[in-house]
């Protein structure tokens, strides 16, 4: 026997309604990237050179996958019409972080870009935090 029970329609931002979303965790783990590629550049050790490079690029794919948490989950139709640059902000910000970014750099100003965008993002973020 099936028993069928009225349907509840309900809207969350993402799978588990968490309702915590913040830019600073990309920025942390970018300020991380930075401070690998500085301290290996530093460094005449290969052990460590070795060390940071495997840190870095675990960072660098932390910065994306929280800057697409964001991108995905967090941002909605709304955010982008009222910010057209977002898309572009988050694709630029995201490739900075990956294999032609701080992935495939040991360049500290690519990690300064990194960081830049990732400030932008936040800046757009918080504006929307406040009109909620």
């Amino acid at each position: 026997m099936f028993v069928f029970a009225p349907t509840v329609e309900v809207s969350a931002h993402c799978d588990l309604p968490c309702g915590i979303y913040d830019p600073s965790q990309a920025r942390l783990e970018a300020e991380s990237v930075k401070a690998c590629m500085t301290k290996a550049n530093d460094s005449d050790d290969q052990t460590f050179k070795d060390r940071a490079l495997m840190i870095k690029e675990e960072r660098s794919d932390l910065v994306k996958h929280h800057l697409w948490v964001l991108w995905t989950d967090y941002f909605k139709p709304p955010h982008f019409e009222k910010y057209p640059q977002l898309n572009q902000l988050f694709n630029e910000a995201t490739k900075l972080a990956g294999a032609g970014g701080t992935k495939g750099s040991w360049d500290p100003k690519v990690a300064d870009d990194l960081l830049a965008k990732i400030d932008e993002i936040a800046a757009i973020f918080w504006e929307t935090k406040k009109a909620a």
